[in-house]
């Protein structure tokens, strides 16, 4: 077989292109023609032919409008941190009444109620799926209470346990192009392993990017709260693997910048209940444990937030000179988890601190959630038709945002 190539009829304005390429590379045309099939070959691009049509790069605003929907939605911790990032929520649902209360003050807006009782196709189209599935199924607490009462956890459990599938029958006819996750650190150790590894292989089943990252948000609220976050790109939209990094910890402010000047007394522990937390304490420290109460470092960062600090308010405890310790306020809950001073506290106290213990940290969101706009930045330019495409059930693309 010769090893020579011959090519006939070259259109007379590729045969100038090719000339005036070799000249002002000083290369012949064999050395010209030579290269570029190398090029080729290699997977490089080469020099663009005059008629090419070439790539104009979109130029996207730093604000890059997009829809959202705020499933089991609490007291929208997520919604304050991408409306702050230029989304508009499209649909919201928490099924707690007093949550609803909440999430109608601060939003003007009454979330749908239990999911389980929604229709996928009601929905609108949405770009953004944001999720802070129910912990209580995969926490240490959460487990344990529910082993000593003898009823299942994780998957087992009939109320909760399935509802990571609801988000699962959503994604599945709506196709948004991002997935917004957040849950318990212990996610990933619940029941061996085996719950997180359901929940990944849903995801990449779906066709989905997975990003995942366990993050503590003492860099932006002085409390350690280790969440795991999980962040999903479709593929067919952003490809097998998109740029997406999770966001670095700042340095984060100290405990005594969410304390207030006056607190009511009501909020000072009684003499009765403070000698049986020390008298607790002690106990479990002979035993070899760490249970008991923990006073806070006003120079350092709190121990996390639970949704039964109304109880006791045992975990975080601020001490008062020669007074017995106090617990928090709601309101220095609110600011302990990022909240603003300006959404008024709705509900009793007892439910205010089940209702900030449960929530997602709106300034973790943000920082997570700036990456995603980064991404979703680096997917309009590369796309160049300016929007983000999503993939319709049918295989058919349209638009979901501009």
């Amino acid at each position: 077989m010769s090893d020579r190539l011959l090519v006939r009829n070259v259109p007379a304005e590729v045969h100038q292109w090719i000339k005036q390429q070799r000249q002002q590379q000083q290369m012949s045309q064999q050395e010209f023609l030579l290269s570029l099939l190398h090029r080729a070959s290699a997977g490089q691009q080469g020099p663009m032919l005059p008629f090419e049509s070439s790539t104009i790069e979109v130029p996207v605003p730093d604000t890059l409008p997009f829809t959202f929907i705020d499933l089991f939605a609490g007291i929208g911790g997520f919604r304050i941190a991408l409306k702050e990032l230029g989304g508009k929520c499209a649909y919201s649902c928490e099924w707690d009444k007093y949550s609803q209360k909440t999430y109608k003050a601060w939003f003007d807006e009454t979330p749908h109620g239990d999911i389980r009782q929604v229709k996928p196709k009601d929905i609108p189209d949405h770009d953004v799926l944001a999720a802070g599935f129910p912990c209580q199924p995969f926490s240490i607490a959460g487990v344990s209470k529910k082993k000593s009462l003898g009823r299942a956890h994780g998957f087992k459990c009939e109320m909760q346990g399935t509802l990571f599938f609801n988000i699962v029958s959503i994604v599945e006819v709506k196709r948004p192009p991002v997935l917004f996750l957040e849950n318990v650190k212990n996610l990933q150790s619940h029941d061996q392993g085996r719950t997180w590894s359901t929940i990944y292989n849903a995801l990449v089943d779906l066709g989905y990017a997975v990003n995942f990252k366990v993050i503590d948000a003492a860099g932006w609220v002085p409390q350690h709260r280790e969440r795991i976050y999980i962040v999903c790109f479709d593929k067919k939209v952003f490809g097998e693997n998109p740029p997406f990094e999770f966001p670095s910890s700042p340095q984060g402010p100290k405990f005594k910048d969410i304390l207030e000047r006056t607190p009511d007394k009501k909020y000072t522990l009684t003499d009765h209940l403070w000698t049986y937390l020390q008298e607790y304490a002690e106990r479990h420290r002979l035993k070899g444990n760490g249970f008991g109460f923990g006073i806070a470092d006003p120079e350092k960062v709190s121990r996390t937030l639970s949704a039964r600090y109304y109880k006791d308010g045992s975990e975080i405890l601020i001490r008062q000179g020669t007074k017995t310790p106090r617990r928090l306020t709601p309101r220095e809950c609110a600011r302990l988890m990022g909240f603003p001073d300006d959404l008024k506290i709705v509900v009793s106290d007892t439910q205010a601190y089940r209702q900030f213990g449960n929530a997602v940290v709106p300034k973790v969101a943000k920082a997570v959630g700036e990456q995603i706009i980064a991404t979703m930045r680096w997917q309009l330019t590369r796309s160049g038709n300016g929007c983000l495409l999503k993939t319709a059930p049918s295989g058919q693309h349209h638009a979901v945002a501009s």
